[in-house]
């Protein structure tokens, strides 16, 4: 599949697969856009054209367990019809004012973000379904019905 890409900075690196097989293409920061003490904001110097029916949706790379940062909403939703700047703001989870988890990371890494020039992220460009929501008095019966959190025991 082709999508169009524009680089919207001199430095911008084009999306790549790393290995052969990879479901996920390394998004490189180009820019710091905003730095608080609690938020590092990231833009990747690219915007694309998604076609419609397919969604792009940013990943933080495994990488990030050797930062003091967590991907702020988790997956980034990029939507068909959005032709900014792709962008990551990351919470500064060990770092800054944030009380530092120990059962999350042992390593110290405080400060330790990432960098202009580093890959902080990956995309998946990916169909959906349209959905139609039906309205029903009754969904059918499963095994695990309405148990959730752990209901089954893992």
């Amino acid at each position: 599949m082709e999508v169009k890409i524009k680089k919207l900075n001199p430095n911008a690196v084009i999306p790549s697969y790393a290995k052969s097989g990879d479901a996920g293409m390394d998004l490189v920061a180009t820019t710091i856009i905003s730095d608080t003490p609690e938020q590092i904001t990231y833009g990747m110097g690219i915007a694309l054209e998604i076609p419609e029916g397919f969604v792009g949706l940013i990943f933080p790379r495994s990488s990030v367990r050797k930062t003091g940062l967590d991907l702020s909403n988790s997956v980034g939703v990029i939507d068909s019809g959005y032709r900014g700047e792709l962008q990551a703001t990351f919470n500064k989870v060990f770092g800054g004012d944030r009380f530092y988890d120990e059962t999350k990371n042992t390593e110290d890494t405080s400060n330790n973000f990432y960098k202009v020039g580093d890959r902080i992220a990956q995309i998946m460009i990916i169909p959906y379904p349209p959905i139609e929501f039906i309205e029903s008095e009754e969904l059918s019966n499963t095994e695990r019905g309405e148990g959730g959190f752990g209901s089954t025991g893992k």
